[in-house]
């Protein structure tokens, strides 16, 4: 069985050069704002390890994304279900054992860029019910993964993005892999790409609540999810928690002291080292928010964002999308199939999603 999920962040912790402390220039949210949001404290949290001498732990910036000084993330015990972390009050929770030590992080992952995007391939790895077999037990065929999109695009050259998305527990059909939201950071070409989200995938998480993830991508090849060399900062939160559903928050990615790091809700998560792009991918090119939905089939039952259809009001959505030292936001916002909608409210808001073609 592989490590829990933690253990493998540890281990995965990744040298890094130490640059100066500065305060980043930011923009501030816009008007749509997280309800009930807890007053910020004064310092931010304590980074949850150390790192060896010879790699020592890098410095985030001052502020977050959108402004605010970080605090502590309010979480629940271990194992507390998406549903039990909502009816709290609370934002996130380890998983359990049993699901931290089923995770398959090399699992499929899609990847859009300004102009084109992945729809389909072939895959190793099988969705949680399998295809067909033949007489020997092995799969009759070698899986295709299909991937449909709702996304919000931009070339934008800047320091960072945030951006703010419903957390939904979307149903996943059992022959699917995933059904996600995230915020991407990508070089001008789409090769490079930094990736912060929530995703309901059981081969990743072993369950089928919503989990924060993080990805990349070097010169267009997929990593793995939430390790493969992402350095965790926070003692508060890690890739791979489960996360509240039905909550509108915040997640962020910054470039800042030689590493793209992470944001979530009220807390710099950790940060991929620029190391790993040859320090070359320091400033965005393209700016990605979107729903994806990896299927075994090209019009899957799994559900997108919340289920509900980009034109009920009470759909999914991606608010307030902003740029740190970029251009004004002006995002090119469709759909890359029939089964899940877009509906544009501003240049940075859109709902999107829907029950799928069941």
């Amino acid at each position: 069985m592989l490590k829990s999920r933690r253990g493998l962040l540890a281990a995965g912790l990744t040298a890094a050069v130490i640059g100066t402390i500065g305060v980043v220039s930011t923009l501030n949210a816009g008007a749509e704002q997280i309800p009930g949001a807890p007053e910020p404290a004064a310092a931010p949290a304590e980074p949850a390890r150390s790192a060896t001498a010879d790699e020592p732990l890098l410095t985030p910036p001052s502020t977050l994304p959108w402004g605010e000084r970080p605090h502590s993330i309010r979480t629940g015990r271990d194992g507390a279900s998406s549903k039990s972390l909502k009816a709290a009050g609370l934002m996130a929770a380890a998983p359990d054992e049993e699901s931290e030590e089923q995770a398959e992080e090399r699992a499929p992952k899609g990847r859009t860029s300004r102009t084109t995007f992945v729809k389909s391939e072939k895959t190793t790895v099988l969705p949680p019910e399998p295809p067909p077999t033949s007489g020997s037990g092995a799969p009759a065929t070698k899986p295709t993964v299909n991937y449909l999109y709702s996304v919000g695009s931009q070339a934008a050259v800047s320091d960072g993005a945030y951006a703010s998305l419903t957390i939904s527990k979307p149903t996943l059909a059992k022959t699917d892999y995933h059904s996600l939201a995230e915020l991407a950071v990508q070089s001008a070409d789409g090769s490079q790409i930094v990736e912060v989200g929530w995703t309901v995938d059981r081969t990743v998480n072993g369950d089928d609540d919503p989990h924060l993830f993080v990805f990349h991508w070097v010169d267009r090849k997929p990593t793995c999810y939430n390790t493969c060399g992402f350095v965790p900062y926070s003692k508060n939160i890690v890739p791979g928690d489960v996360l509240a559903q039905d909550k509108y928050a915040r997640f962020g990615i910054q470039f800042f002291n030689g590493a793209w790091w992470v944001a979530f809700d009220s807390e710099w998560v950790g940060y991929f080292p620029g190391k790993i792009w040859d320090d070359e991918f320091t400033r965005t090119g393209l700016v990605q928010v979107f729903g994806e939905v990896a299927a075994a089939t090209p019009k899957p039952c799994t559900e997108m964002g919340n289920g509900r259809s980009a034109e009920n009001s009470a759909a999914a959505r991606v608010g307030s999308v902003s740029y740190l030292n970029g251009p004004a936001v002006a995002m090119n916002i469709r759909a890359t199939s029939e089964v899940y909608a877009v509906s544009k409210l501003t240049s940075r808001t859109f709902r999107y999603g829907g029950p799928g073609a069941c």
